[in-house]
């Protein structure tokens, strides 16, 4: 009975460490937040900037910047960047590094700088759905959702949000 016991402990234990990202470091210099690997400011090129260089390839290591448009409601584990003065399309879906960290549920608004790598992918509907459902948005919104759609991605390894 005890070892039963004491295994659930463990199990448990692990389930909740599993489903703890890492806080943030914080610049105390400055206010940024600092999650995954940490990186610096410098080099990093807007949205609009890398969409450019991405009509020539399909992929880039490349440090981006931008703004978060919105972030997953359930547990940030994805962002929307996108450029100052975006149009429709101009953005890039942001996900983590093997799920290492995670961006604040209220980091809508905010500027950030990552490291990582740009590619572009076809999403097919029902990961789309899954994303918006994720976001908060109602089920009329979902179910209009039916074609696949090509998107800029990004793997960020370490995020910079800033203290502005």
């Amino acid at each position: 009975m005890m070892n039963r016991i004491s295994l659930f402990i463990i199990l448990c234990v692990f389930a909740i460490a599993c489903n703890n990202a890492p806080e943030p470091t914080v610049d105390t210099a400055t206010g940024d937040l600092y999650f995954g690997e940490k990186i610096t400011k410098d080099g990093a090129i807007g949205v609009n900037e890398l969409l450019t260089k991405m009509a020539a390839t399909d992929s880039i290591d490349t440090k981006l910047t931008g703004t978060i448009e919105s972030v997953c409601q359930k547990k940030g584990c994805w962002m929307n960047i996108q450029a100052e003065n975006a149009m429709e399309g101009e953005s890039v879906f942001v996900r983590f590094k093997d799920y290492g960290f995670f961006m604040p549920l209220d980091s809508k608004g905010r500027k950030v700088i990552m490291n990582g790598y740009a590619f572009k992918n076809i999403t097919p509907v029902d990961e789309l759905r899954h994303y918006a459902e994720d976001e908060g948005k109602s089920k009329e919104e979902i179910n209009a959702i039916t074609e696949p759609q090509e998107e800029y991605r990004y793997m960020a390894s370490g995020v910079i949000i800033l203290n502005e």
